[in-house]
């Protein structure tokens, strides 16, 4: 299933895009007993994973939405809680560092940074060096602590795109990054939550980024250094993980011929991020409000 959450005149509401892939279904339209949001549906349990299935295969006409004529927010617009991972790829180290850490570099990005896709990334005024990183995007469907990595992969909900967008200059002025990561629509999603089922193996996934026209990234989630069952694993010894609590796994390290200067964002610029059969996260970049 790929679930989202999308507004067609009357406010956020949970959806699911149906096979054809150009039209949505209204799940709490189709069927009352679905919760209208997507955060909703995931802390309702499995049993609720069936009936959206079913409300899917056969969906109420009056219910449904041509894709083109909805926005489409982040599939889940207001996650818990946004944990990061930093240097997860082989080839993208930290300074000065070349073998593999014992532990995961973490960090978090605040609820603000959230938007969706097509939604407009704001450069602040406070940086000029906003840089982009192309993720995979790990949703929690059930409590999860000191969960085993065999097991770990049973607690994920789904998976999305997520871009970790960077004042790198805000970033570097200590040695914590949550300022330099959490301005505004900092943190964009989607277009879909692609759910578990459908995604057998979340490390055999090909990643493409580009800038405006310009490949920057091409890799595979097979490339992480601390796979997406690790993680689930090592954060939830630590914190209970929550329904709709976002893991943000990292991103690879970009073409050779990519500059320190040339990455960073101006307005005008469009980034597009597509992991393996997720879909594709497209955002414009934008200048300053006035």
């Amino acid at each position: 299933m790929r679930l989202v959450t999308f507004d067609a005149g009357s406010g956020a509401r949970a959806g699911a895009i149906l096979a054809d892939g150009t039209r949505i279904v209204d799940l709490a339209s189709a069927d009352e007993g679905i919760p209208q949001t997507v955060l909703g549906v995931l802390r309702a349990g499995p049993d609720m994973h069936s009936r959206v299935a079913a409300v899917i295969a056969e969906p109420d006409p009056k219910a449904i939405h041509d894709l083109a004529s909805v926005r489409l927010h982040a599939p889940v617009p207001v996650p818990g809680a946004i944990l990061c991972i930093g240097y997860n790829y082989r080839g993208h180290n930290a300074k000065g560092k070349t073998e593999r850490p014992e532990y995961p570099e973490v960090f978090a990005k605040m609820g603000n940074t959230i938007i969706g896709s097509d939604d407009a990334i704001l450069l602040p005024r406070a940086s000029d060096q906003i840089d982009y990183e192309g993720e995979l995007g790990v949703v929690i469907g059930r409590t999860a602590a000191g969960v085993s990595e065999a097991d770990a992969l049973s607690y994920v909900a789904g998976y999305t795109v997520f871009n970790d967008v960077s004042a790198r200059d805000v970033q570097n002025r200590g040695s914590q990054w949550i300022l330099g990561k959490s301005f505004d629509t900092f943190g964009p999603m989607g277009p879909a939550l692609v759910t578990a089922d459908e995604v057998p193996d979340p490390q055999n996934l090909d990643i493409t980024v580009r800038s405006n026209d310009n490949i920057t990234v091409r890799s595979t989630t097979a490339d992480m250094v601390f796979p997406v069952a690790y993680l689930i694993s090592y954060l939830s010894s630590i914190i209970t993980l929550q329904p709709g609590d976002l893991i943000a796994t990292g991103s690879p390290a970009r073409t050779p011929d990519i500059g320190e200067v040339d990455r960073f964002m101006q307005a005008g610029d469009t980034v597009s991020i597509t992991f393996g059969s997720l879909g594709t996260l497209v955002n414009r970049v934008q200048g300053p409000p006035t």
